[in-house]
């Protein structure tokens, strides 16, 4: 089973290609969505210790949680310290789900693939990007976002030009979905010929 790695700046359409995928039969699996599920009950207890003030009602309150971070690098490597390890380990039970499900390929949505060493762990790297006005504004128009968000965001992220520089395959979004499809198709058709070693050597449960 090849592993494959899915990852992009924000707004430049990771989810959009991620569901392409999940149409053509590829299970995928979401890293955002998973950190959600976290805040929601299995982290809370975690982050209240590590942020007291943080959490309500049984789970986290992401504006508080981001109140208290205030940009600040040493909190967020305090936060990655408790949460990652908690999504790492539900990516491996997906990966050995899928490989037991004999599906030839399957998808990690990670957006900090690259800031995290991920990328070593994937048989392939798919990085989704666009024409920075076009991140900009598709993300400017999401309720709450300012500029200095936006900044703030992209200066914990590696920059889209390396990422595509470092990527096997990308997925430019800024032209119409007919293309994006399109560039879906050929990659899972050049995927066909690419040896699968990630699973065995960084996920198999032994």
């Amino acid at each position: 089973m090849i592993v494959v790695g899915l990852t992009g700046s924000i707004g430049m359409g990771k989810s959009t290609i991620a569901e392409m995928f999940r149409r053509r039969g590829i299970p995928v699996f979401d890293a955002d969505a998973e950190v959600h599920r976290l805040y929601a009950g299995e982290a809370t207890a975690a982050v209240e210790a590590a942020f007291p003030g943080t959490t309500q009602d049984g789970s986290v309150d992401r504006v508080r949680l981001a109140a208290t971070l205030n940009n600040d690098e040493t909190r967020f490597r305090k936060l990655e310290a408790i949460i990652h390890p908690m999504v790492r380990a539900a990516e491996k039970r997906f990966l050995n789900d899928a490989h037991e499900s004999g599906v030839a390929a399957a998808v990690l949505e990670v957006p900090l693939l690259f800031e995290t060493g991920r990328d070593k762990q994937v048989d392939a790297v798919v990085v989704v990007s666009a024409a920075s006005d076009v991140q900009r504004s598709r993300v400017l128009a999401r309720p709450g976002m300012t500029p200095e968000k936006l900044d703030g965001l992209l200066a914990r992220q590696t920059p889209d030009a390396e990422k595509r520089q470092r990527a096997d395959f990308v997925v430019d979004t800024g032209g119409s979905l007919a293309d994006s499809e399109a560039a879906v198709d050929a990659i899972l058709d050049s995927l066909k010929s690419k040896r699968a070693e990630a699973y065995a050597r960084h996920w198999q449960s032994s």
